[in-house]
Formats: structure tokens, sequence, C-alpha cells
């Protein structure tokens, strides 16, 4: 018999609710997490401090978000998910209040870290949904949520743009606080309890040896243009990152209750979708680096378009609209083909756009197209691959594995907003602030063959057989 989602234990509301309420958090948070992105020069401005430095209030939230996501997935297989979940959301909540309040640029950077936090709710909410919906419903929702990074990214940019132009700075943080207070109160209302679930271990010293060794490792790719990449700190910095994702990985493998079971990450399906998910969120954040930097860019440099932060933001609208609407064209295209195929034909959609970007990229519209394109690239492509993984993976390792993807993907991130900086800056002649126009063509060759990697990679998928369709009940 199908378990509907008014039989799951603990769940106060109907399904349509719960459905509801788990996608308004996920797409609030990934809003939040995109706030330091267009307002870098702003807060540069408002705090007078370099503009490398302002870039700061973006790093420090991937990292915070990199190390609390794996430890918030392995609490999400647990009974203290539902906690896990509102704890995190209330995290968000505070640290857009403390960046939003005229304390300091250091406490600004310490309410940024605090809004990390909100990075791993998308596994939590992903684990809620398998666990609380009906099998075919649940899926739905997956995809779903799997897109709501991408597509709050898209959303988040013009919104908060407008927000920090039109009423100042510390506005656009005052709505994050907003939003993530009303996710907080809703996440006390609707979640279902988790106590019922079985309690397992968290592995702290396996969490510490990944934490640490996948903060450092960020830090290489997100300051390497600054250190300098030949710089022995950063050479230091890197091995020292290595050698400790390597001793958690052989902690993980003779672990009894392991932080990420390596073992499931080892299967065929799951190392495909990672793979493709990191060399994808490198590809999509190079591209959206290149547009917003570009858009920016003074017209008086003959290639420029002079943008506002609010027509900036508006450039990647279309990226967060087509999004939504290629995981809603997922669903009947995992209907009638395979995994695989639908993964590899995402990742072509998504090297079409950059291929179009570097070719043409001499007007501002577009820009709107190649963004809109690669948004249906990227959209179909974050709704199919949570799918692979949760078919692959037993029920008890769905957080951890979930959790493990999104990790993956800010990795992705980060290299990809590196990449883009360190191609421009090899582009910029000594003593001059902006790249030469043929940077943007070179950085877009950068992402063509990281889009084309993906399709290679999502061809790797073995294809299964389609499972019997399940009826809905209730």
């Amino acid at each position: 018999m199908v378990t509907t989602a008014t039989e799951a234990p603990g769940l106060r509301t109907g399904p349509d609710a719960l459905v509801r309420s788990l996608v308004f958090m996920g797409m609030s948070l990934a809003v939040i997490s995109s706030l330091g992105a267009p307002l870098v020069p702003q807060i540069a401005g408002a705090y007078h401090v370099p503009l490398a430095q302002a870039q700061w209030s973006l790093t420090i939230t991937l990292l915070a978000g990199t190390v609390a996501t794996p430890v918030l997935g392995r609490l999400g297989d647990g009974p203290h998910r539902r906690t896990a979940t509102v704890v995190a959301v209330a995290a968000s909540a505070v640290g857009c209040a403390l960046a939003a309040l005229p304390l300091g640029f250091g406490l600004l950077l310490v309410g940024r870290a605090l809004q990390g936090a909100g990075i791993g709710v998308i596994p939590l909410a992903i684990t809620t949904a398998r666990d609380s919906l009906s099998p075919e419903r649940g899926r739905r929702t997956v995809a779903i949520l799997s897109i709501t990074t991408a597509a709050g990214v898209g959303l988040g940019y013009p919104l908060t743009g407008l927000i920090a132009q039109g009423l100042g700075l510390r506005a656009a943080f005052w709505f994050g606080a907003v939003i993530s207070t009303v996710s907080f109160v809703i996440g006390l209302w609707v979640l279902p309890r988790s106590g019922h679930l079985r309690r397992r271990p968290l592995d702290l010293p396996g969490a510490c040896l990944l934490s640490s060794g996948l903060a450092g490792l960020m830090l290489v790719l997100s300051e390497g243009g600054t250190w300098g990449w030949a710089s022995p700190a950063l050479s230091g910095l890197l091995a020292l990152s290595v050698v400790l994702l390597a001793t958690w990985a052989v902690r993980e493998l003779r672990c009894a209750h392991p932080l990420i079971d390596l073992r499931v990450a080892q299967h065929r399906s799951v190392m495909v979708a990672n793979l493709v998910m990191v060399v994808m969120g490198a590809a999509m954040y190079l591209l959206m680096s290149l547009v917003t930097r570009l858009a920016q860019t003074p017209a008086d440099t003959g290639y420029g378009f002079g943008a506002s932060v609010a027509v900036t933001g508006l450039a990647l609208l279309p990226f967060s609209a087509a999004s939504v609407v290629a995981s809603r064209a997922e669903r009947r295209l995992s209907n009638r083909l395979s995994p695989r195929t639908v993964l590899a034909l995402s990742c072509l959609v998504c090297l079409a756009s950059l291929v179009f970007f570097t070719l043409a990229h001499s007007a501002l519209w577009q820009l709107f197209v190649a963004m809109g394109t690669a948004g249906l690239g990227i959209g179909c492509a974050f709704a199919v691959v949570p799918q692979v993984i949760v078919r692959a993976v037993p029920a008890t390792e769905t957080g951890s594995a979930i959790s493990f993807n999104q990790v993956l993907r800010c990795v992705g991130y980060t290299v990809g907003s590196a990449l883009s900086a360190t191609v421009l800056q090899s582009h910029t002649a000594a003593g001059q602030l902006l790249p030469t126009a043929g940077g943007y063509s070179a950085a877009g060759v950068f992402g063509v063959l990281s889009a084309a990697a993906a399709v290679l990679v999502a061809l790797a998928l073995r294809p299964r057989p389609r499972p019997a369709a399940v009826t809905e009940v209730g």
C-alpha cells in the first residue's frame, strides 16, 4: 500500500500545505544566500573596504554553507531533522538582522556566515518530502526543491538589487531577515515531527575533517587570484586541504556510522550525478559572473553596458523563470526518456547557452538570451539529478547523499566564480582596472569546455529500467 502524506507520522497539515511551505523555505533561503553578489560594490563603498575584501561577503556564506551542509544532512536522516531545519532557518534570520545593523564590516561578515546555514536546508527539505509525501507527489516536490537554488539566485539578484538601489544596502538585508523569519514560523508550524526516526551517532571527527578540508579548498579557489596562484601560502593550504580530505575519506570508509557513506557515493549513478553537479555548477557560476560583470562595465570601454545593479539583476531574471519552466518539463521528459538522456540533453542546452555567449555578447539582449537558455538547461539538470540520487541510495542515507551533492554544487560554484575572475584578470593590462573585451570570450571558452565535459559525464549514467507508474493516493 502506498503511504500518503496524511499518513506520514507527525504531519500536522495536508500535503499541499507541506509542499508549498517547503518550496517557500527553499526559495527564500536561496534568495538570501545570493544577497552578497549584487551588493559587493555597495558593501565596499558603505564600509570603506577594498572590493577584494568586500567579496568576502559572498565567499564567507559559501564557506559556512559548505561546512554546515554535511552535518545538517546527517541530522536530517534522524530524529533531529525538524529541529535542525528550524535552527538553520533561525540562524539565517539572525544573520540577516546582524548584517542589516550598522555594526561594522566584521559583524557583517559574521551575519553573512550565519546566513550560510540556510544552504543546508534544501537537503533537509528534500528528505522531508521523500519521507512525508506519496511517491509521485514526493518525486515532483523533490524536482521543484532541487532547482530552488538556481531559481532563487536568478530571482534574488534583481529583487535585492532593486531594494538596495531604492532603499539602501541595509534594506536588502532587512528584507532577508523578514522572509527568513516567515520561513522560521512556517517551519515551526508545518514541518512534521521526526522523533520516530532511528537515532544515529554523529561522526564529529569526520565532520571536523571534512569541514576543515572543504573550507581550505574553498579558500584556495576563491582567494587564488588575490594571493597569487603560485604563492607558497596558497600551495601550502591546498596541500593541507588535500591531506585533510584524504584522511576524512579513509576514516569514512572505516567508520561504523560515517558522516557521508562513501560506499553509497561510489554507486555509479550517484558518482555521475555528483560529477555533473560540480561541472554544471562551475559553468553556471562562470556564466553568471561574466554576465553580471559585463553588464555593469562602463559603456565608455567600448564593450560594456554601464547597467545599474537593478538592471544587471534583471538580466538574470530569465534564468530564474526558465529554470522553473524546465523543472516542470523535466517530469514529462522523464516519463518518456531515461534519466541519462534527460541529463545529457540538459547539459547540451547549457552548452548551447555558453557557446552563444562566447560568440555573441555585444548587445544587452544577448545576455538575456544566454541566461534564459542556461536556465532551461540548469533547471532541468538540477531537477533530474536528485531523482537519480534518491533512487540509488537507501532511504536512511537520503539526507546525507543529497547534502553531499549540495556541497559539491557549492564547490562548483566557487570554481566557476574563481575561474571567471582569473581569466578576466589575465586579460587586464598592468595598471588597468578593467579587462579587454577578449577576456570575456576567453572565459566563455572555459565555460564551453565545462559544459561539454558535463555532457560526456552525463552519458556515463547507466540507463535503468523505468519503474512502474505509481498512482498517487489521496
